[in-house]
């Protein structure tokens, strides 16, 4: 049985890709979201990102889901299983097959802001989970938490390392208001990527293939094809540095020469000059410490920790206080 929830409009992504275009691009420096990445090619590029030799985060917590995830069944008890983002993939399916086992599980809910994407994925998962209950709901993790549906005790999965793509603040707000829609004892699974040498941070993002340079241009791919715009986009080249300030990876795109970029859906005329740098990313990387200092602040408390062999992911579970 599958039930989708819509909450956004229809015109939704494009409202917001024009909102975040005009704010981004006249701001000093010059930023992007990273969710703009995501069309059909960027998905594409992304799930090539994720079997490169360079890019460890992926195989990482898919080791970590293999090894854990009857521990994570029989910690939590859960009888839902609410997913961040698309509930297609492996990992998902390493989630739902120990919850399964476990005898628990009654409905699964994942949570995209593409409605077509949100119900391939949920689709995919009645055929192969006939048991399960699937109720999506289409929405924005950032505005939609309220929405989301099942019965308790619910554990909400964000995986993937996507955390680290939020600000300190921003992160602080979203932890918050998971806290706010969760009942007390329920749970938060949370993967995080974790500090460690640059020059393994840096070779993961700045891949030798080329595929994530690709990837990052993609972004004005987008724009030229739903704003309209000019964007030489052959001009600009992929940038990837390690902050040890932050403690983040930054992504960029460096203009080669300079040039004017005309942006008719948006009535936007802007100009780079020669080396100017946009940002497309950051990628925080994280400590135990500091992950539970952030989780205690919002309302949690730490029931497990678990990293892959090497020690450079965790998958954290926290629980509702």
């Amino acid at each position: 049985m599958t039930q989708i929830d819509v909450h956004l409009t229809p015109d939704y992504a494009a409202r917001a890709l024009r909102e975040d275009a005009r704010a981004g691009l006249t701001a000093n420096p010059k930023w992007l979201p990273p969710k703009w990445f995501y069309d059909a090619r960027g998905s594409e590029l992304f799930e090539q990102i994720t079997s490169l030799p360079e890019y460890y985060p992926t195989r990482a917590e898919r080791e970590i889901l293999q090894t854990r995830a009857g521990e994570i069944a029989a910690l939590t008890k859960a009888h839902t299983l609410v997913e961040l983002g698309s509930g297609s993939s492996e990992k998902t399916r390493l989630l739902l097959d120990g919850l399964r086992d476990r005898g628990t599980l009654t409905t699964f809910v994942p949570l995209d802001v593409s409605e077509s994407a949100l119900r391939d994925a949920a689709d995919a998962i009645n055929v192969d989970y006939p048991e399960l209950a699937v109720h999506g709901v289409v929405g924005d993790f950032t505005a939609h938490l309220d929405k989301l549906p099942g019965d308790p005790p619910r554990i909400v999965a964000f995986l993937g390392g996507t955390i680290g793509n939020l600000l300190p603040a921003e992160r602080e707000t979203f932890y918050t208001s998971i806290r706010e829609v969760l009942e007390p004892g329920e749970w938060l699974l949370l993967g995080t990527d974790l500090v460690k040498d640059p020059a393994t941070l840096i070779a993961a993002y700045d891949d030798s293939a080329g595929v994530t340079a690709e990837f990052n241009r993609n972004v004005l791919r987008v724009l030229n094809r739903q704003l309209g715009a000019d964007f030489d986009v052959d001009a600009f080249t992929h940038v990837a540095v390690w902050d040890p300030d932050n403690e983040w990876i930054e992504m960029h795109l460096r203009a080669t020469r300079a040039m004017r970029v005309l942006i008719p859906e948006i009535h936007l005329d802007i100009n780079f000059a020669e080396g100017e740098e946009l940002s497309t990313e950051i990628s925080a990387k994280f400590h135990r410490h500091t992950i539970e200092a952030e989780l205690d602040k919002a309302g949690f408390t730490p029931a497990a920790w678990w990293t892959d062999t090497k020690a450079r992911f965790a998958l954290s579970l926290w629980q509702a206080v």
